[in-house]
Protein backbone atom coordinates (compact mmCIF):
# COMPACT_ATOMS: atom_id res chain seq x y z
CA UNK A 1 0.00 0.00 0.00
CA UNK A 2 1.02 3.41 -0.99
CA UNK A 3 2.06 6.01 1.64
CA UNK A 4 3.62 9.81 2.32
CA UNK A 5 5.97 10.33 4.90
CA UNK A 6 8.58 13.42 5.29
CA UNK A 7 11.31 13.53 3.21
CA UNK A 8 14.79 12.31 4.56
CA UNK A 9 18.48 11.92 3.42
CA UNK A 10 18.27 8.06 1.64
CA UNK A 11 15.45 10.04 -0.54
CA UNK A 12 17.31 12.75 -1.94
CA UNK A 13 18.96 10.86 -4.95
CA UNK A 14 15.38 9.10 -5.97
CA UNK A 15 13.73 12.92 -5.66
CA UNK A 16 16.69 14.01 -7.59
CA UNK A 17 15.71 11.62 -10.22
CA UNK A 18 12.47 12.88 -10.30
CA UNK A 19 13.29 16.40 -10.71
CA UNK A 20 15.75 15.65 -13.48
CA UNK A 21 13.06 13.31 -15.73
CA UNK A 22 9.43 15.13 -14.51
CA UNK A 23 10.31 19.03 -14.30
CA UNK A 24 13.68 19.56 -16.66
CA UNK A 25 12.89 17.21 -18.74
CA UNK A 26 15.73 15.73 -18.81
CA UNK A 27 17.24 12.03 -19.66
CA UNK A 28 20.45 12.45 -18.07
CA UNK A 29 21.39 11.31 -14.62
CA UNK A 30 21.24 13.69 -12.07
CA UNK A 31 24.18 15.40 -11.07
CA UNK A 32 26.06 14.91 -7.68
CA UNK A 33 25.60 19.00 -7.89
CA UNK A 34 21.64 18.79 -7.41
CA UNK A 35 21.64 16.18 -4.83
CA UNK A 36 24.04 18.02 -2.37
CA UNK A 37 21.34 21.32 -3.19
CA UNK A 38 18.28 19.31 -2.36
CA UNK A 39 19.82 18.00 0.47
CA UNK A 40 20.90 21.60 1.65
CA UNK A 41 17.72 23.07 0.70
CA UNK A 42 15.09 20.88 1.79
CA UNK A 43 16.61 19.03 4.74
CA UNK A 44 19.47 21.58 6.27
CA UNK A 45 18.04 25.14 5.56
CA UNK A 46 14.32 23.56 7.04
CA UNK A 47 15.53 22.31 10.09
CA UNK A 48 14.80 24.95 12.40
CA UNK A 49 10.73 23.53 12.34
CA UNK A 50 11.25 19.95 12.36
CA UNK A 51 7.38 19.47 12.07
CA UNK A 52 6.74 21.61 8.51
CA UNK A 53 9.07 19.03 6.37
CA UNK A 54 9.19 18.26 2.94
CA UNK A 55 7.14 14.78 1.94
CA UNK A 56 7.75 11.89 -0.33
CA UNK A 57 5.40 9.65 -1.66
CA UNK A 58 6.22 6.36 -1.51
CA UNK A 59 4.95 3.07 -3.71
CA UNK A 60 3.57 0.02 -1.59
CA UNK A 61 7.46 -1.36 -2.24
CA UNK A 62 8.95 1.50 -0.81
CA UNK A 63 10.41 3.70 -3.48
CA UNK A 64 9.79 6.94 -4.21
CA UNK A 65 7.26 8.65 -6.69
CA UNK A 66 6.78 11.65 -5.41
CA UNK A 67 7.62 14.46 -3.86
CA UNK A 68 6.55 18.43 -2.69
CA UNK A 69 9.30 20.43 -1.42
CA UNK A 70 8.19 22.51 1.64
CA UNK A 71 10.48 25.35 3.34
CA UNK A 72 8.70 27.02 6.91
CA UNK A 73 8.33 30.54 7.03
CA UNK A 74 7.48 32.33 10.25
CA UNK A 75 5.12 35.41 9.30
CA UNK A 76 3.39 38.15 11.53
CA UNK A 77 0.28 39.25 11.51
CA UNK A 78 -1.45 41.91 14.08
CA UNK A 79 1.71 41.34 16.54
CA UNK A 80 1.14 37.41 15.74
CA UNK A 81 3.73 35.19 15.18
CA UNK A 82 2.76 32.63 12.58
CA UNK A 83 4.44 29.82 10.79
CA UNK A 84 4.12 29.32 7.29
CA UNK A 85 4.71 26.71 4.90
CA UNK A 86 6.14 27.46 1.26
CA UNK A 87 5.22 24.68 -0.59
CA UNK A 88 7.43 24.69 -4.03
CA UNK A 89 8.78 21.63 -6.04
CA UNK A 90 6.02 19.30 -6.81
CA UNK A 91 6.56 16.22 -8.61
CA UNK A 92 4.58 12.95 -9.34
CA UNK A 93 5.19 10.04 -11.18
CA UNK A 94 2.92 6.70 -12.13
CA UNK A 95 0.50 9.13 -12.81
CA UNK A 96 -1.43 6.28 -14.87
CA UNK A 97 -0.61 3.99 -12.52
CA UNK A 98 -1.51 5.57 -9.16
CA UNK A 99 -3.53 9.28 -10.46
CA UNK A 100 -4.39 10.33 -6.45
CA UNK A 101 -0.74 10.16 -5.31
CA UNK A 102 -0.09 13.52 -5.82
CA UNK A 103 -3.21 14.80 -4.21
CA UNK A 104 -2.08 12.34 -1.12
CA UNK A 105 0.92 14.40 -0.87
CA UNK A 106 -0.55 17.98 -0.76
CA UNK A 107 -3.22 17.01 1.67
CA UNK A 108 -0.55 15.74 3.72
CA UNK A 109 0.96 19.03 3.80
CA UNK A 110 -2.09 20.91 4.05
CA UNK A 111 -3.51 18.51 7.42
CA UNK A 112 0.27 20.10 9.63
CA UNK A 113 0.55 22.16 12.21
CA UNK A 114 1.08 25.10 10.41
CA UNK A 115 -0.98 28.32 9.85
CA UNK A 116 -1.39 28.83 6.60
CA UNK A 117 0.39 27.57 3.72
CA UNK A 118 1.24 29.14 0.44
CA UNK A 119 2.71 28.37 -3.44
CA UNK A 120 3.93 30.83 -5.83
CA UNK A 121 4.72 28.22 -8.83
CA UNK A 122 1.60 25.82 -9.57
CA UNK A 123 0.97 24.74 -12.77
CA UNK A 124 -2.79 24.13 -13.67
CA UNK A 125 -2.86 20.20 -12.68
CA UNK A 126 -1.38 21.08 -9.15
CA UNK A 127 -4.21 24.22 -9.19
CA UNK A 128 -6.77 22.18 -9.71
CA UNK A 129 -5.46 19.44 -6.53
CA UNK A 130 -5.15 22.75 -4.04
CA UNK A 131 -8.59 23.90 -5.18
CA UNK A 132 -10.14 20.92 -4.40
CA UNK A 133 -8.88 21.19 -0.73
CA UNK A 134 -10.68 24.66 -0.48
CA UNK A 135 -7.25 26.64 -1.72
CA UNK A 136 -7.68 30.15 -3.00
CA UNK A 137 -6.07 31.29 -5.75
CA UNK A 138 -4.71 35.10 -5.64
CA UNK A 139 -5.42 36.24 -9.14
CA UNK A 140 -3.43 39.80 -8.63
CA UNK A 141 -0.53 37.72 -7.47
CA UNK A 142 -0.90 35.12 -10.03
CA UNK A 143 0.07 37.13 -13.13
CA UNK A 144 3.40 37.43 -14.93
CA UNK A 145 4.51 41.52 -16.53
CA UNK A 146 6.04 42.11 -19.46
CA UNK A 147 7.96 44.99 -20.61
CA UNK A 148 9.30 44.51 -23.91
CA UNK A 149 12.23 46.89 -24.56
CA UNK A 150 13.49 45.98 -28.04
CA UNK A 151 11.14 44.42 -30.10
CA UNK A 152 13.37 42.92 -32.90
CA UNK A 153 16.07 41.25 -30.64
CA UNK A 154 13.00 40.21 -28.22
CA UNK A 155 11.22 38.43 -31.86
CA UNK A 156 14.98 36.55 -32.13
CA UNK A 157 15.30 35.84 -28.84
CA UNK A 158 11.75 34.10 -28.47
CA UNK A 159 12.31 32.59 -31.62
CA UNK A 160 15.82 31.26 -31.00
CA UNK A 161 14.58 29.51 -28.28
CA UNK A 162 13.84 26.52 -30.82
CA UNK A 163 16.00 27.33 -33.07
CA UNK A 164 19.14 28.34 -31.69
CA UNK A 165 21.11 29.32 -34.96
CA UNK A 166 18.99 32.39 -35.64
CA UNK A 167 20.95 34.34 -33.22
CA UNK A 168 23.03 34.64 -36.35
CA UNK A 169 20.74 37.40 -36.91
CA UNK A 170 21.51 39.55 -33.99
CA UNK A 171 23.17 42.50 -35.81
CA UNK A 172 19.76 42.65 -38.04
CA UNK A 173 17.86 42.53 -35.21
CA UNK A 174 19.88 45.56 -33.73
CA UNK A 175 19.61 47.59 -36.38
CA UNK A 176 16.00 47.55 -36.61
CA UNK A 177 15.79 48.45 -32.82
CA UNK A 178 18.08 51.28 -34.16
CA UNK A 179 15.38 52.55 -36.53
CA UNK A 180 12.84 53.04 -33.32
CA UNK A 181 14.52 54.97 -31.25
CA UNK A 182 14.43 58.41 -32.37
CA UNK A 183 14.62 61.33 -29.95
CA UNK A 184 11.62 62.84 -28.45
CA UNK A 185 9.17 59.99 -29.53
CA UNK A 186 6.69 58.13 -27.28
CA UNK A 187 6.35 54.97 -25.28
CA UNK A 188 4.77 52.17 -27.26
CA UNK A 189 3.77 48.81 -26.56
CA UNK A 190 6.48 47.63 -29.14
CA UNK A 191 9.21 49.28 -28.03
CA UNK A 192 11.14 51.28 -25.14
CA UNK A 193 12.42 54.85 -24.94
CA UNK A 194 14.19 56.19 -21.91
CA UNK A 195 12.44 59.38 -21.55
CA UNK A 196 13.00 62.19 -19.16
CA UNK A 197 11.01 61.79 -16.42
CA UNK A 198 11.16 61.80 -12.28
CA UNK A 199 13.80 58.73 -12.30
CA UNK A 200 16.52 61.34 -13.57
CA UNK A 201 16.23 62.45 -9.53
CA UNK A 202 17.19 59.24 -8.46
CA UNK A 203 20.44 56.80 -8.39
CA UNK A 204 20.31 53.11 -8.38
CA UNK A 205 23.44 51.72 -7.58
CA UNK A 206 24.57 47.97 -7.01
CA UNK A 207 24.20 46.77 -3.53
CA UNK A 208 25.75 44.21 -1.55
CA UNK A 209 23.76 41.49 0.25
CA UNK A 210 24.03 42.79 3.82
CA UNK A 211 22.56 46.24 1.92
CA UNK A 212 19.97 44.37 0.00
CA UNK A 213 18.74 42.52 3.43
CA UNK A 214 18.38 45.07 5.76
CA UNK A 215 16.39 47.50 3.32
CA UNK A 216 13.90 44.30 2.50
CA UNK A 217 13.17 44.16 6.16
CA UNK A 218 12.04 47.51 6.02
CA UNK A 219 9.91 47.63 3.01
CA UNK A 220 7.86 44.61 3.56
CA UNK A 221 6.71 46.22 7.12
CA UNK A 222 4.17 47.76 5.34
CA UNK A 223 2.39 44.38 4.80
CA UNK A 224 -0.13 43.27 7.72
CA UNK A 225 0.36 39.86 6.86
CA UNK A 226 4.47 39.70 6.11
CA UNK A 227 7.60 37.07 6.49
CA UNK A 228 9.36 37.85 9.67
CA UNK A 229 12.87 38.18 8.18
CA UNK A 230 15.88 38.02 10.21
CA UNK A 231 18.65 39.63 8.83
CA UNK A 232 20.96 35.96 8.09
CA UNK A 233 18.00 34.67 6.49
CA UNK A 234 17.79 36.94 3.54
CA UNK A 235 21.26 37.54 3.26
CA UNK A 236 21.22 33.14 3.15
CA UNK A 237 18.79 33.48 0.55
CA UNK A 238 20.16 35.84 -1.40
CA UNK A 239 23.37 33.69 -1.12
CA UNK A 240 21.02 30.67 -2.90
CA UNK A 241 20.16 33.29 -5.51
CA UNK A 242 23.70 34.14 -6.82
CA UNK A 243 23.64 31.39 -8.77
CA UNK A 244 20.95 31.44 -12.11
CA UNK A 245 23.31 30.89 -14.44
CA UNK A 246 20.54 29.58 -16.90
CA UNK A 247 18.85 33.92 -16.60
CA UNK A 248 21.96 35.87 -17.11
CA UNK A 249 23.96 38.19 -14.91
CA UNK A 250 22.43 39.22 -11.77
CA UNK A 251 21.81 42.90 -11.00
CA UNK A 252 21.10 43.64 -7.09
CA UNK A 253 20.19 47.24 -6.83
CA UNK A 254 18.79 49.99 -4.60
CA UNK A 255 17.25 53.03 -5.78
CA UNK A 256 18.14 56.12 -3.97
CA UNK A 257 17.33 59.83 -3.46
CA UNK A 258 19.99 62.56 -4.18
CA UNK A 259 20.29 62.48 -0.69
CA UNK A 260 20.91 59.44 -0.31
CA UNK A 261 17.42 57.93 1.34
CA UNK A 262 16.49 54.50 -0.12
CA UNK A 263 13.36 54.16 -1.80
CA UNK A 264 12.96 50.73 -3.40
CA UNK A 265 15.31 48.04 -4.12
CA UNK A 266 14.62 45.13 -7.04
CA UNK A 267 16.86 42.15 -8.26
CA UNK A 268 16.41 40.81 -11.79
CA UNK A 269 19.05 38.53 -14.51
CA UNK A 270 19.36 38.88 -17.43
CA UNK A 271 22.49 39.19 -20.18
CA UNK A 272 22.52 41.67 -23.51
CA UNK A 273 20.08 40.85 -26.05
CA UNK A 274 17.53 38.17 -23.52
CA UNK A 275 14.73 38.73 -21.71
CA UNK A 276 15.44 39.38 -18.23
CA UNK A 277 13.37 37.76 -15.17
CA UNK A 278 12.78 40.04 -11.86
CA UNK A 279 12.84 37.95 -8.46
CA UNK A 280 12.05 40.95 -6.27
CA UNK A 281 11.08 44.96 -6.49
CA UNK A 282 10.15 46.18 -3.81
CA UNK A 283 9.45 50.20 -2.35
CA UNK A 284 8.38 52.79 0.01
CA UNK A 285 4.43 53.03 -0.27
CA UNK A 286 3.63 55.50 -3.17
CA UNK A 287 7.21 54.91 -4.87
CA UNK A 288 6.45 51.67 -6.49
CA UNK A 289 6.23 53.35 -10.42
CA UNK A 290 9.23 55.59 -9.90
CA UNK A 291 11.61 52.52 -8.64
CA UNK A 292 9.60 50.36 -12.00
CA UNK A 293 10.80 53.24 -14.15
CA UNK A 294 14.49 53.01 -12.05
CA UNK A 295 14.15 49.12 -12.93
CA UNK A 296 13.37 49.17 -16.94
CA UNK A 297 16.04 51.92 -17.63
CA UNK A 298 18.59 49.67 -16.02
CA UNK A 299 17.37 46.76 -18.16
CA UNK A 300 17.36 48.83 -21.59
CA UNK A 301 20.81 50.29 -20.71
CA UNK A 302 21.91 47.02 -20.75
CA UNK A 303 20.78 45.80 -24.00
CA UNK A 304 18.17 43.43 -22.76
CA UNK A 305 15.21 42.62 -25.32
CA UNK A 306 12.28 42.44 -22.58
CA UNK A 307 12.29 42.37 -19.22
CA UNK A 308 9.65 40.16 -17.07
CA UNK A 309 8.72 39.26 -13.46
CA UNK A 310 5.60 38.42 -10.93
CA UNK A 311 2.43 40.93 -10.09
CA UNK A 312 1.45 41.85 -6.58
CA UNK A 313 -1.17 44.09 -6.47
CA UNK A 314 0.97 47.45 -5.10
CA UNK A 315 3.28 46.57 -8.62
CA UNK A 316 0.03 45.93 -10.43
CA UNK A 317 -1.58 49.23 -10.01
CA UNK A 318 1.72 51.40 -10.33
CA UNK A 319 2.57 49.79 -13.80
CA UNK A 320 -0.71 50.73 -15.50
CA UNK A 321 -0.19 53.06 -18.12
CA UNK A 322 3.70 51.28 -18.74
CA UNK A 323 3.14 49.61 -21.65
CA UNK A 324 3.39 46.32 -19.86
CA UNK A 325 1.44 43.21 -21.41
CA UNK A 326 0.33 40.09 -18.41
CA UNK A 327 -0.13 37.31 -18.73
CA UNK A 328 -0.89 33.92 -16.60
CA UNK A 329 1.87 31.16 -16.13
CA UNK A 330 1.52 29.74 -13.18
CA UNK A 331 -0.48 30.47 -9.56
CA UNK A 332 0.21 32.06 -6.33
CA UNK A 333 -2.27 29.79 -3.78
CA UNK A 334 -2.75 30.39 -0.37
CA UNK A 335 -4.59 27.54 2.32
CA UNK A 336 -5.16 28.24 5.67
CA UNK A 337 -8.00 27.40 8.37
CA UNK A 338 -8.17 30.74 9.51
CA UNK A 339 -10.65 33.16 8.08
CA UNK A 340 -8.87 36.47 9.07
CA UNK A 341 -5.54 34.99 7.22
CA UNK A 342 -7.54 34.24 4.50
CA UNK A 343 -9.25 37.59 4.38
CA UNK A 344 -6.18 39.43 4.65
CA UNK A 345 -4.26 37.39 1.93
CA UNK A 346 -7.13 37.80 -0.82
CA UNK A 347 -7.52 41.52 -0.20
CA UNK A 348 -3.84 42.14 -0.91
CA UNK A 349 -2.60 42.61 2.51
CA UNK A 350 0.12 39.86 2.22
CA UNK A 351 3.54 40.20 0.83
CA UNK A 352 4.11 36.73 -1.50
CA UNK A 353 6.07 35.95 -4.20
CA UNK A 354 10.10 36.12 -5.16
CA UNK A 355 11.98 36.32 -1.97
CA UNK A 356 8.62 35.33 -0.35
CA UNK A 357 8.93 32.25 -2.76
CA UNK A 358 10.74 29.64 -4.04
CA UNK A 359 12.01 32.16 -7.01
CA UNK A 360 15.27 32.98 -4.87
CA UNK A 361 16.25 29.56 -4.68
CA UNK A 362 19.33 27.94 -7.56
CA UNK A 363 16.14 25.51 -8.76
CA UNK A 364 14.91 28.13 -10.33
CA UNK A 365 17.13 29.51 -12.90
CA UNK A 366 20.18 27.43 -12.71
CA UNK A 367 22.59 24.60 -13.81
CA UNK A 368 23.41 21.59 -12.09
CA UNK A 369 27.14 20.00 -13.36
Amino acid sequence: MSSVRSFEVGDVGAVADLFQRLLRKSGEPASDDLKAYLSKLFLDFAAGEPDIRSRVHLRADGSVSGFIGVLPVEMEFEGRRLRAANCGTFACDDRDNDPFAGARLLRDVLSGPQDLSFTETSNDVSTDMWRSMRATVLAPYSLEWLRILRPAAFALEAAAGRLSALKLFGPVARGIDATLFRRGEKQAWSHYIPLAGKADALVDTPATDAEFAGLCQEFVRQYALRPVWDRPIVEAMLGHAARKALHGERVQHVVKTRSGKAIGLYLYYGNAGGIGRTVQVLAEPGQESIVIDCLMRNAHARGLSAIRGRTQPMLLQAMIGKKCAFLHTSSTIVHSRHPDLLAAMTSGQVFLNGLAGEGWTRLIGDRFG
